[in-house]
């Protein structure tokens, strides 16, 4: 098994997307949306069995320090997942073993990371791969309506839901223009009651909306209070069988009303009516679970050409969210 680049320009789009692997996250609305935020460099490879086209391995190239990375995904790009797309006869062992010879020899790259909702453990033999365990909560959205909401909590979610019906809250499908800044402002207001800032800009939001929302792929949804106002955002993408939750927020002022749990309600539904299987919850966390989702991990995959170059990865990402760890650690002193 091998790897062979395409030309970004020529990539066969609809015979990537016919793969039933492919996810939102690995078709070229999203790569894009990569490209720009990232700086990055696009790759789309095909892979080749004895001849024989079985799959396509989709990734993004950034340069940091000199190093060439390849990600499929990497963190900081609040992207989920990329990574193979395969025919179902197809060996996904195989295919990691063709793409780690793919990115240091014929791309040259110094890092590799991959992550995709198929991939596993048992698929990585190269003893030089670290695996990094993640948990998140993922729903089934095969049951029916009345199940999915008896699985939620009663108290952290299903009375919240009532709640906010009662109180006049009104979910509603949110049109792209002037969305980013939006969200981006209630999101502010989230991160501020930890005296923290958003870990990334309005930019990226606005470039994800550009690239994204054309395609179907993404759902923009607003909650707004008796009055009309908007005190709540949310930003879900799904294709085929699996869906996201790609961010959430909203005004403090306004949380008596409780409008973010009628809002990811709202999502889970829209999703299940698109025939989406899986909802996936993107990330851990307490107020996640209370959705009902069952626990899960994933394994986020890497390989450095060297140990130096494995240390500097490392120092990066502690690097990234040092500001965030360190405002939070002196907001929570404050306030004990």
């Amino acid at each position: 098994m091998k790897l062979e680049r395409e030309v970004y320009d020529r990539v066969n789009w609809s015979l990537l997307d016919s793969f039933s692997d492919r996810t939102f996250s690995q078709r070229k609305a999203w790569i894009d949306f990569v490209c720009e935020t990232q700086d990055g460099e696009p790759v789309v490879a095909r892979i080749d069995n004895a001849g024989l086209t079985v799959g396509f391995f989709v990734g993004v190239i950034v340069r940091w320090m000199g190093l060439r990375i390849l990600g499929s995904p990497f963190p900081g790009w609040t992207t989920p997942y990329m990574g193979f797309n395969l025919r179902c006869d197809a060996s996904r062992t195989d295919a990691v073993d063709a793409l780690i010879s793919f990115a240091f020899s014929e791309l040259g790259c110094h890092h590799l990371e991959i992550s995709d909702p198929y991939l596993v453990g048992e698929h990585v033999r190269d003893v030089r791969v670290k695996a990094q365990l993640v948990r998140t909560f993922r729903s089934n959205l095969l049951m029916t309506e009345d199940e999915l909401f008896a699985r939620m909590d009663g108290g952290a979610c299903r009375s919240c839901i009532r709640k906010a019906a009662r109180s006049g809250v009104v979910i509603e499908e949110a049109a792209p223009d002037g969305f980013a800044a939006e969200y981006f402002g209630q999101l502010e207001d989230v991160f501020a009651k930890q005296n923290i800032r958003p870990t990334y800009d309005m930019n990226r939001v606005e470039a994800l909306i550009r690239h994204v929302y054309p395609t179907g792929d993404l759902l923009l949804l607003r909650a707004r209070d008796p009055n009309g106002q908007s005190i709540a955002t949310g930003i879900f993408a799904g294709f085929n069988d699996i869906s996201y939750f790609w961010g959430n927020a909203s005004l403090r002022e306004h949380q008596i009303l409780r409008p973010n749990e009628p809002l990811l309600w709202y999502a889970m539904k829209y999703w299940k009516r698109r025939g989406m299987h899986w909802h996936y919850w993107g990330g851990d966390g307490a107020y996640k679970k209370k959705y009902g989702g069952d626990p899960i991990t994933y394994p986020q995959f890497r390989i450095s050409s060297g140990i130096v170059v494995s240390m500097l990865r490392d120092v990066g990402q502690k690097l990234y969210y040092a500001p965030r760890d360190w405002n939070s650690r002196i907001s929570r002193l404050r306030s004990g």
